[in-house]
């Protein structure tokens, strides 16, 4: 007789969380944990701008300044870290970009004159965003093909999760000192680099000649990251998607604003996002995961844009939550779906490169999302930057199904396509084998398995 009730539904909700986390190697976990940890404490990013107005008393055009600035760096250092990433290695770049981080948070909260926070700020945005690139590298080194797209889920979803714990508790911490809350950062993100010393091997594959073969391989340079040209279109398709994205947190509380509302109510409609991220992501993992990755990618893309174009309706928080429901599911479906899309079309070792060039289509969006939004609501409202969103969301979702019409099934380790559906910047077949023979993941994480 099967069993009903609440008793199915803890069984069912068990077995769910069992099936959702098994299989991924150890070293998953590790790095996992570090990404939590890293989001729990973030502060600067959050709280930047409340930080240079409220304690510091600097103009809000200032705070503007030195945000952009942060953003930059981080654009910056999506490239020097890609290229660090596979030539020094993955374990080296983590430490370095976390260690500088730890160091430069804690120095920004000393720093008192314009130049200098503006400078170091320029500091903290490239450090803290150069350790991306290597995690999502390492991510596809260790994890197997089949259980990319469920792993790259997991991560957002503890980025989605330290970062509501963080937001919460770092908005107490500001009212006592925002010292304490960079000095916190600071602890926390070290604590990643001493995780990543202690626990997590390098997983970087070597180039190995085969019997038959004379010559060496032929890097990967960025040369070939920027030539290949089914990469760098999803590249631009993902800068359009996180420009809509963006508008979440530039444009949202403007036009709210504007209508009306207080800044609570901004902070009670966009909290929808978090939660949802938080509850749904792993549900909505397990149900995609094995799925086409074009449908999801077209559909997400017109989720967002118009989940946004919606906006232009609302007239009450609840609308506003409706919304934020609508491309928060976009949100969902996109991150690990696209994430598992560029290791996809990475070559094996090119994945550092390709990794920081597709960071940077996040890191300008963030630079770019401000000023398209402000221009667009000064010049012609509101509702025309909700209207083009619902554009710009369906132009990415034609794009991603014009793209990846010819886009075969998963393709074995180092056997990512560039346009011509060759190995990008690699002339020549190698045999892989990891750096650390000891580690116990890394040859099974490389090596052919049925899904590729």
């Amino acid at each position: 007789m099967p069993v009903t009730g609440p008793t199915a539904i803890v069984s069912g909700l068990r077995r769910a969380t069992r099936e959702t986390v098994s299989g991924l190697p150890r070293e998953f976990w590790w790095l996992w944990t570090s990404t939590l940890v890293n989001r729990l404490g973030a502060f600067v990013a959050t709280f930047m701008a409340l930080y240079l107005t409220m304690d510091r008393g600097y103009s809000a055009s200032y705070a503007g300044l030195v945000v952009s600035l942060h953003g930059l760096g981080g654009v910056v250092s999506s490239l020097v870290a890609g290229v660090m990433t596979d030539r020094l290695g993955r374990r080296p770049t983590m430490l370095i970009a976390q260690t500088s981080t730890a160091g430069s948070v804690a120095l920004l909260g000393f720093m008192h004159d314009p130049l200098a926070i503006a400078g170091v700020a320029f500091l903290v945005g490239m450090t803290s965003n150069a350790s991306r690139p290597a995690v999502q590298a390492m991510m596809a080194d260790i994890v197997r093909p089949e259980d990319r797209v469920r792993a790259f889920s997991l991560n957002y979803w503890a980025i989605n999760l330290g970062f509501a714990i963080s937001s919460a508790g770092a908005g107490f911490v500001a009212e006592y000192s925002y010292l304490a809350g960079f000095l916190g950062e600071a602890l926390l993100t070290f604590a990643c680099a001493v995780v990543v010393f202690l626990k997590l091997p390098e997983s970087r594959p070597v180039r190995v000649k085969s019997a038959v073969q004379t010559s060496v391989v032929t890097d990967v340079g960025m040369g070939a990251v920027l030539r290949d040209g089914r990469f760098m279109s999803v590249v631009g398709l993902s800068f359009l998607v996180s420009l809509i994205f963006m508008q979440g947190y530039v444009a949202l509380p403007v036009a709210m604003g504007t209508d009306g509302f207080t800044s609570a109510d901004y902070g009670l409609a966009i909290a929808v996002n978090g939660v949802l991220i938080v509850v749904m992501q792993i549900p909505v993992t397990r149900f995609i995961e094995h799925r086409d990755p074009r449908r999801l990618l077209i559909l997400s893309s017109l989720l967002a844009g118009y989940g946004f174009g919606l906006t232009a309706f609302a007239d009450s928080i609840a609308v506003y939550a409706l919304t934020v429901c609508v491309w928060s599911m976009a949100e969902i479906v996109n991150a690990p779906t696209q994430t598992g899309l560029v290791v996809r079309l990475s070559p094996v070792h090119g994945r550092g490169r390709y990794q920081g060039m597709y960071t940077l289509s996040w890191a300008a969006s963030a630079l770019v999302a401000p000023l398209v939004g402000g221009f667009v609501i000064d010049r012609f409202g509101a509702e025309w930057l909700w209207g083009t969103c619902a554009v710009l969301g369906t132009v990415a979702g034609v794009g991603y199904w014009l793209l990846m019409r010819g886009l075969g099934e998963e393709k074995g380790e180092g056997e990512g396509e560039g346009e011509d559906g060759v190995v990008a910047g690699v002339e020549e077949r190698v045999e892989v084998e990891p750096v650390s023979p000891v580690s116990p993941v890394v040859p099974s994480a490389i090596s052919p398995s049925p899904g590729d």
